[in-house]
Parts: C-alpha cells; structure tokens; sequence
C-alpha cells in the first residue's frame, strides 16, 4: 500500500510581511516581496495598507518601491486616512512627488472632513503646500470644522514664518480670502485678532476684507 503523501506546507503569507517591511522601512525587503507576489492591498487591524505604514514612518524607499508596483494612495483605513491625506497631514513631500503622478483621489476626506492641503496648511508644510496646489486640489474646500486651508492657517498657526509662506502660497494659487468661518468671522478679523500681522497684511493685498 502507497503511503498518501504529506500535505503541502502552505506558503507563509506575503500580506503581513510586506506591511511589516514596509513599516520598518526595509525597501530591498519590500520590492522582493512585491515581486513574490505580495497582496498590495493587504491591510493590518486598524486598515493601513503598507503604503500608508510607509508615509507614516517617512520611508521614502519603501514607498516609491510599492508605488512603482501600483500601490494605491487612496486606500483608506479605518481612522479615514489614505496614504495621499497622510502624506499631505505629515508633509512627507518626496513621497507626494512620488504619488503625483497616480493621480490621487482628491475627493476622500479624512476624519475631519478636510483634504490634504488643509492639515498641510495647519502644520506650516511649505514643501509639501507648494506640491499639493499642483494637483487641482480644492482650495477653498470647507471642513467639517467650517474651516479652509486659509483660516486653518490662521487660527490654528502661530503667525510664524512659515505660516506666512504656506499663507502667500494658497492666497497667491487663487485661495478665497474673504470665505469666513461658520461664525461669518473673516480670515482678516481672525488674523487680527490673534496679533498675527503679517499674515493679515498678505490677506488684505489679496483683497481680503
């Protein structure tokens, strides 16, 4: 009698070691696992694909590495952030370069409501602000907050250097100066009275009232 033979020992799963790899920032590591067959969309517990793992850590290898196999910038995880939003929130801009040219979905909101651009703009990102007004994205997009890149910018700034130059950037890209905030509070009144006088002279040249 022939002996049935052995099961076959499955092959360890490629899904959770490319998050992993992705993670730590090991991009060799990555783009071998890409080419075994890796599932790009795999996600861990909380939803973050390993794009996402990757703009978190700022590995930029790693990245451009799934990029370049098709890893989508607009799969979102279960706080709402895609890897596009993420990049744009932590101003990871070699990373946006990488992904302009995917096309992101500049529709997806993340868990406030907004676009890239407005935590970008919160945050003083001067890199990545300049990178993302090349995509189309809305300038003047409301948040769930009642606010724009603008007025985020000022109520959330410090008046700083540079919250000053991400405010030139938008108001110089066509940014609405006058679109007040739920209150019908102006960017100029906000400016004001937070004492941050640079930032409201550039909104008055922009005809901001």
């Amino acid at each position: 009698m022939i002996s049935p033979a052995p099961p076959a020992r499955s092959a360890p799963a490629t899904g959770p070691a490319l998050i992993e790899a992705a993670a730590a920032g090991r991009a060799d590591e990555v783009s071998r696992l890409v080419t075994a067959g890796a599932p790009l969309d795999a996600r861990d517990a909380q939803g973050r694909s390993a794009l996402l793992l990757a703009v978190a850590g700022n590995h930029v290898g790693a990245a451009r590495a799934l990029l370049d196999a098709g890893a989508s910038p607009n799969t979102q995880a279960a706080n709402r952030d895609t890897p596009w939003l993420l990049a744009g929130a932590l101003g990871r801009a070699e990373i946006i370069t990488a992904m302009l040219p995917r096309k992101p979905d500049l529709t997806i909101r993340n868990r406030y409501g907004g676009n890239a651009l407005i935590p970008a703009c919160e945050r003083g990102h001067v890199e990545a602000v300049k990178l993302l007004l090349t995509s189309g994205i809305d300038l003047d997009h409301v948040n769930d907050l009642g606010w724009t890149c603008l007025l985020e910018i000022v109520i959330l700034g410090d008046g700083g250097t540079r919250h000053q130059q991400v405010a030139k950037l938008v108001l110089d890209a066509g940014a609405n100066p006058g679109l007040a905030d739920e209150d019908g509070v102006s960017p100029l009144a906000h400016a004001r009275q937070r004492g941050q006088r640079a930032v409201a002279a550039l909104i008055e040249q922009a005809g901001g009232g």
